[in-house]
């Protein structure tokens, strides 16, 4: 039937659906995800041996699954719902790491790229955000020249990121996608040095520089230029080129909580260090390292001093001799800004070497031509990465970005920016900047029943005594069976819990939202489907919010009664019509006074 007037009743009701229906709505671990890979869908292939179909889905969103797999900080753990209700969250990582060992082929890498575009591409820093930056544009039809000052792929998380967590031949062989598509890289250059930077924007219809955070820093406390104090980033730098650090002794300090801070503790027993010390302003339960890199850095024999911050170094003819701590208190004011309080309290640690892993900034590669901000990071529309300049964008830790998988996203949001600049389209045109990074998904369902706590399983790590004198890997991963078991944790977070009761609205569309987006849409509906509904009410019994549905089918009923002269408009109705007029005519009915 067409031109039917529906209730205005009724399309309300249908838009409280579609504003609160939760069927569409992304798991957690999807949406925390900056690259928003389908976790629930390659964790649930994995579970099943579809390794290659697993890998597919990952690889749908990012060109480097196994590294991922090792590294990633992995947010989508921190929200899992098996975290949230019970600490054990899914290994996702673990996961992704063993189908990408499994299954990585590159025969079946897509090479797929537009047609050639006529524009070209610089990006500046080779590490996760210039990569998939480059990828994103390459497969755009765009040439694109890949400027990286190191003689490798990578950047800080090359240089930064040790080798028994990341070996180096992982990386070159992800890293080999950006080859096969066709990305020009060049090694060994560096833009405000050996290329100017105006140069280059002369030479490119576009620019992104993505040249990472490489400038450690140094906290200026008492002593701090004493010799045997270094930064992090030099540190970890040398030992991953080297496998060496001459300038260190054997009884080291290393400032900071984070993960920074665990690997340069974790690296230095790999130089040969006989003592490894740590000391942060955050406590243990509050340090921001991830707890694994935790706990096996206490496996390894590293000493803790969190909740204790450096007072001053001590130094004998300018050469460390140790360092004094001081008990803290509180590190921020009752406003939330940094502001570190201490007690007298105070102790004293003898080292002959103190690292500082307590920050990087940014270099300035414009030569003053864009502004930077705290920690050099340059100042750019947080949406678009767009600087002041036209046709100049930047991604990664040089924007903002602090984990790898964040540092990938910001390098697809700034190439989506590149694209829509080379088009002459308006930087914001058709984008929703939310699926763009990480957000906070809506999805809140019960848990399902019968779901209880199972132990999150751990991959094999090599004795403590023995890995921590190599740079070999630590972590063996997990086997097949292992697989299987975690996968079999995962919840499979999604609502549509009205669908798995009624079958009939599986006929018609994938969740409520579906349903009455098109019925609002279009002001139409497929008679079939008000006529389909029993009015069992499982739907609304089931559905976290409790939506009405069979209301709304009935009332539809209602109005294609009305728009068709009192009749249903459904064929089949017609013998119904009929045995009620005949049921309640004079020739079927007798009736007898009093």
């Amino acid at each position: 039937m067409e031109n039917i007037i529906f209730s205005q009743k009724l399309y309300d009701a249908a838009r409280d659906v579609v504003d609160g229906c939760m069927g569409d709505e992304a798991p957690a671990c999807q949406s925390a995800c900056p690259m928003h890979t389908d976790v629930k869908q390659y964790v649930r292939l994995a579970g099943e041996g579809k390794y290659a179909d697993a890998l597919s889905v990952v690889r749908e969103k990012i060109f480097m699954p196994q590294t991922l797999g090792r590294i990633c900080a992995h947010p989508c753990e921190q929200v899992c719902r098996r975290n949230t209700e019970f600490k054990q969250p899914v290994s996702v990582a673990g996961i992704k790491r063993f189908i990408a060992e499994q299954a990585d082929d590159k025969a079946q890498w897509d090479l797929t790229t537009e047609k050639d575009s006529g524009k070209k591409v610089a990006v500046v820093g080779a590490g996760p955000a210039g990569a998939q930056a480059a990828i994103e544009l390459r497969r755009q039809g765009h040439a694109v020249t890949l400027f990286e000052k190191l003689d490798v792929y990578g950047g800080m998380m090359r240089v930064g990121i040790p080798e028994y967590r990341l070996p180096r031949d992982v990386i070159d062989f992800e890293y080999s996608y950006l080859d096969m598509l066709g990305v020009d890289t060049r090694f060994g250059v560096e833009i405000g040095q050996d290329i100017p930077f105006t140069e280059l924007c002369k030479q490119f219809d576009a620019v992104i520089l993505a040249h990472g955070a490489h400038i450690g820093s140094i906290i200026p406390v008492e002593g701090h230029q004493s010799e045997g104090v270094f930064s992090a980033v030099d540190y970890l730098k040398e030992i991953s080129e080297t496998r060496a650090f001459p300038k260190a002794g054997k009884r080291v300090m290393v400032i900071g909580g984070g993960d920074v801070a665990m690997d340069c503790a974790r690296s230095s027993w790999r130089i040969g260090a006989e003592e490894v010390h740590q000391c942060s302003l955050e406590s243990m339960e509050t340090l921001p390292a991830s707890q694994i890199e935790i706990e096996e850095s206490l496996e390894e024999g590293v000493l803790f001093n969190a909740g204790w911050g450096p007072k001053r170094i001590l130094s004998e003819d300018g050469k460390v001799t140790g360092i004094e701590l001081q008990r803290v208190i509180s590190i921020f004011d009752e406003q939330g800004n940094f502001a570190p309080k201490y007690s007298e309290e105070c102790r004293t640690v003898a080292v002959d070497t103190v690292i500082f892993a307590t920050g990087q900034a940014v270099a300035d590669i414009t030569d003053g031509a864009l502004e930077q901000s705290r920690g050099g990071r340059y100042v750019v529309d947080q949406q678009t990465l767009a600087t002041s300049i036209p046709g100049v964008y930047v991604a990664g830790d040089a924007s903002g970005g602090a984990i790898v998988i964040q540092a990938m996203a910001l390098g697809r949001k700034a190439a989506l920016s590149v694209e829509r600049f080379l088009a002459d389209r308006e930087l914001t045109d058709g984008r929703d900047f939310e699926q763009e990074y990480s957000y906070d998904t809506r999805l809140n369902v019960p848990l399902p029943k019968g779901a209880e706590n199972a132990p999150r399983l751990h991959g094999e790590l090599r004795d403590a005594d023995e890995r921590k004198r190599d740079f070999k890997p630590v972590d063996f991963g997990f086997t097949a069976e292992q697989v299987a078991q975690e996968a079999n944790r995962c919840l499979q977070c999604s609502c549509k819990l009205c669908m798995k009761e009624c079958v009939m609205m599986n006929d018609f569309g994938d969740c409520p939202k579906e349903l009455f987006s098109d019925f609002i849409e279009k002001q139409s509906m497929d008679p079939l489907l008000a006529y389909s509904c029993n009015a069992c009410d499982q739907c609304t019994i089931a559905c976290p919010k409790d939506f009405p549905m069979k209301e709304i089918f009935l009332g539809a009923r209602v109005d294609f009664v009305k728009a068709n002269g009192g009749n249903s408009p459904m064929p089949g109705h017609k013998g119904i019509n009929m045995h009620q007029k005949l049921g309640f005519s004079r020739f079927f009915t007798m009736a007898s006074k009093g």
